[in-house]
């Protein structure tokens, strides 16, 4: 027992003192220059500040995204439950439709909201 704790402590401090020592000569080794071009806001392009940047974002965009990431990690889901599919029965089928149902119309309601449109 005593061994196993002293092997994690010295993986622990092995991992901090390698993080420490990037850290360390990353900064050592970063350049000073900054210039007016690399200290100015970055707004898709060389375009000037017109008005708060908070409010030029457009939600449509973030609900994408949202979906997108939800999808996937649902869709995660799906292929263990397939490895294993013929020794899980018709309940396990059955509990599976529903779910996918469930992500249809998830889907279905984004459609009819008009989030998926990208124009």
């Amino acid at each position: 027992m005593i061994s196993e704790i002293i092997y994690f402590s010295v993986f622990v401090a092995v991992g901090l003192t390698v993080v420490v020592l990037m850290l360390g000569i990353q900064k050592l080794l970063q350049t000073k220059r900054h210039s007016d071009a690399k200290l100015s806001v970055y707004e898709c392009g060389n375009i000037d500040v017109v008005s708060d940047p908070r409010i030029q974002i457009k939600m449509r965009y973030y609900i994408f995204g949202l979906l997108l990431i939800i999808f996937d990690v649902e869709m995660i889901f799906l292929f263990p439950w397939a490895v294993v599919f013929k020794s899980l029965g018709l309940v396990a089928l059955i509990e599976m439709l529903v779910f996918i149902m469930i992500l249809l119309l998830g889907l279905l309601y984004a459609w009819r909201k008009g989030v998926l449109k990208w124009t």
